[in-house]
């Protein structure tokens, strides 16, 4: 009996020192996951499935899809025959692979490809405005500096004279005549005044400006002065220098729609006989008068 006894208990203890032993080299469960994942991958007939394998304690759980059953079945004998693997849950479903597109079939089976659409040429760009001409209205007051002497005594009817504007002409912001832009004017009439009776007159007025290479006939009011009586003369022998440029606008006060401003600068003011008894009207070289347009002048664009 007692010799019984104890050949149980070794019996038992040699079983679990077995057990113990297999357990120490079962395979580790990421060991597992691994392993079946790599041969599902691998296999021709299950590469095509898409699975997830998850071990936990031995037990592994197949997850996802497979493209036929056959595939489904291959999966799980590669499960099942994984060393170390306890037990196998597949909660794997079958999805077929999708069709085939026509374009994948034999070049004998396609259809003829379509003739593709004339494409429509691209619209130009819209075209850039062009520059619109520049248009002085009439009215405007040129300012001009005289770059010739006249004179009542000296000057000759159709006599020509030449100046510069003394400031820019502007139109909506633009500069349309710079200053320094060169005109061209005429004496339109010049009468000496006598020493004891008589008027002396002198009447100017612009015939055209440039602008760099560019010429404009222009259209301005006359610029009319005239001296007469003693009353005149006394007048006309005082002030002096710059002074004498409002006296000319004085004197031209009785003249048709012109006007003089005030002369500048250094010995501007009437000079000669207009400060002598001969009372002479006398426009020394930069002088500035002022001139109105009559008429519009209107500038093209550059290039025109």
């Amino acid at each position: 009996m007692r010799n019984r006894y104890y050949a149980t208990t070794l019996v038992i203890l040699l079983g679990l020192m077995g057990m113990q032993i297999a357990c120490s080299h079962r395979p580790s469960d990421d060991t597992i996951t691994k392993d079946i994942q790599g041969k599902i991958a691998a296999d021709p007939d299950t590469k095509d499935s898409q699975v997830t394998v998850a071990t936990q304690d031995g037990k592994v759980t197949l997850t996802g899809t497979d493209t036929s059953q056959a595939a489904q079945q291959k999966v799980e004998q590669i499960a099942h025959a994984e060393p170390g693997a306890t037990a196998v849950d597949d909660e794997t479903t079958i999805q077929a692979p999708a069709a085939q597109a026509p374009a994948e079939q034999a070049p004998a089976e396609q259809a003829p490809a379509a003739t593709p659409a004339p494409q429509q040429a691209a619209a130009p760009p819209p075209p850039k405005p062009k520059p619109q001409p520049i248009v002085v209205p009439a009215g405007t007051v040129l300012a001009v500096r005289t770059t010739d002497a006249l004179s009542s005594k000296t000057s000759q009817t159709g006599q020509t004279f030449g100046g510069t504007l003394a400031q820019s002409v502007k139109v909506g912001g633009k500069t349309a005549l710079p200053a320094g832009a060169t005109v061209s004017g005429t004496v339109v009439s010049a009468k000496a005044k006598g020493k004891i009776k008589g008027q002396g007159e002198l009447t100017l007025q612009l015939l055209s400006i440039s602008t760099g290479d560019q010429r404009y006939q222009i259209q301005t009011d006359v610029f009319s002065s005239t001296v007469k009586g003693k009353g005149k003369r006394t007048a006309a022998t005082t002030g002096g220098g710059a002074a004498a440029g409002a006296l000319i606008g004085g004197l031209a006060g009785g003249g048709k729609g012109a006007g003089i401003g005030a002369l500048v600068g250094g010995g501007a003011g009437l000079a000669g006989g207009a400060l002598t008894g001969n009372q002479q009207i006398e426009i020394p070289p930069e002088s500035v008068l002022n001139f109105t347009l009559s008429a519009p002048l209107t500038i093209p664009p550059r290039g025109e």
